[in-house]
């Protein structure tokens, strides 16, 4: 069983990083969400424009394991994290039916 949630991510590297961390860091954390897209723990993600933004449809086993993904992106301890748990509407379920 497996439950989904809305996670929105905002990233805040520090002015002083130098450049070619913060490239590096960039390019890890774009190979590590590809790893997570390939293993279907992200649905779905969205860049918010303007900045290091993103929001996504994430299925996990429950929010520990949430938690333990959103812990193993590169950028995390960059990371500000809001997660919404989600619930199958009625009208979605009667389509499905």
């Amino acid at each position: 069983m497996s439950a989904e949630f809305l996670v929105e991510n905002r990233v805040a590297l520090p002015p002083e990083m130098p450049e070619d961390q913060r490239r590096r860091l960039l390019e890890e954390e774009y190979e590590r969400a590809r790893e997570l897209l390939g293993r279907g723990v992200i649905e779905r993600i969205w860049r918010i424009p303007g900045g290091l933004r993103n929001v996504g449809v994430w299925r996990v086993a429950d929010a520990n394991e949430l938690h333990e993904v959103l812990a193993s992106l590169p950028l995390a301890p960059w990371l500000e994290s809001t997660v919404t748990p989600l619930a199958r509407h009625p009208v979605e379920a009667d389509e499905r039916a």
